[in-house]
């Protein structure tokens, strides 16, 4: 068995994580195989009082998935202290994981990775080299883009902050465009490969330093060079035709990994 524990936080924040993941193995009667920071702390744009978005994998004992019943396949906690801790079953995972679904190859891209056991995570990287769906990714990204710039950045007086939450899932689908792969977790690695012009680099550096002090960043007069890019951006998007193509069926994979995950978890 691997265990990998990642260093994200003051060691009096990373034990507290570290009881809430242990107690819940205890209390739920599983097996945590991955836990990781998501959110802007893993997208590298954290405020100075962010809350640390935990998010986890479990595998239930082989005779709870022995049931004619559907069953509640989620545990989660109320936020408590700045820890917001949220799981899945490693099957309602894998089914996301078919689709490609973003916020779960962002956990696995995570930069911030307070555990990983066994071999399943490593495994789902590897198929999601193979599999990734560039178009799912594409209609999440740019519905996300859109909703943030209608909600909050319309008009003269914008919410500042939500400048972060139109910006990255616009540079994901500038990401994918350039068929550079599954996109990365990391704001800053999106930023450094895709924004070149030197304007719009510089407003958004002071933008990210900014929240990152804690400053406050509510509503304010717009910031032009970043406001026009994201226009500039939707505009383009929306002329465009996305194209779906048919995803390629790896469930025999899938079914293969949950089977041979379940076996490693509970009889090694």
């Amino acid at each position: 068995m691997k265990e990998k524990v990642g260093k994200s936080a003051s060691a009096g924040v990373e034990e507290a994580i570290r009881s809430h993941l242990n107690a819940i193995e205890t209390g739920e009667n599983v097996r945590i195989v991955y836990a990781c920071e998501s959110g802007s702390r893993a997208w590298g744009f954290p405020s100075a009082d962010s809350d640390y978005d935990v998010r986890f994998l479990y595998v239930q004992p082989a005779e709870w998935y022995l049931s004619i019943d559907e069953k509640r396949d989620v545990i989660e906690r109320p936020v408590e202290g700045g820890l917001d801790i949220n799981g899945w079953d490693l099957k309602k995972a894998l089914r996301l994981f078919r689709k490609s679904n973003p916020p779960l190859l962002e956990w696995l891209g995570s930069p911030i990775v307070y555990l990983e056991k066994y071999s399943v995570v490593a495994r789902m990287r590897e198929l999601a080299r193979v599999y990734y769906s560039a178009t799912a990714c594409k209609y999440h990204y740019l519905h996300m883009a859109r909703g943030n710039f209608r909600e909050y950045l319309r008009g003269e007086i914008v919410w500042i902050k939500k400048y972060f939450y139109v910006l990255r899932p616009l540079l994901a689908m500038n990401w994918i465009e350039q068929g550079l792969g599954a996109v990365p977790t990391d704001f800053n690695v999106l930023l450094d490969k895709l924004v070149i012009e030197p304007n719009l680099r510089v407003e958004i550096e002071r933008l990210l330093s900014a929240k990152r002090s804690g400053a406050e960043l509510d509503r304010g007069p717009r910031i032009e060079p970043i406001s026009r890019f994201i226009e500039r951006e939707l505009e383009r998007w929306g002329k465009q035709k996305i194209v779906s193509h048919r995803p390629t069926d790896f469930t025999d994979k899938l079914d293969a990994l949950f089977r041979e995950s379940l076996a490693e978890v509970w009889l090694q």
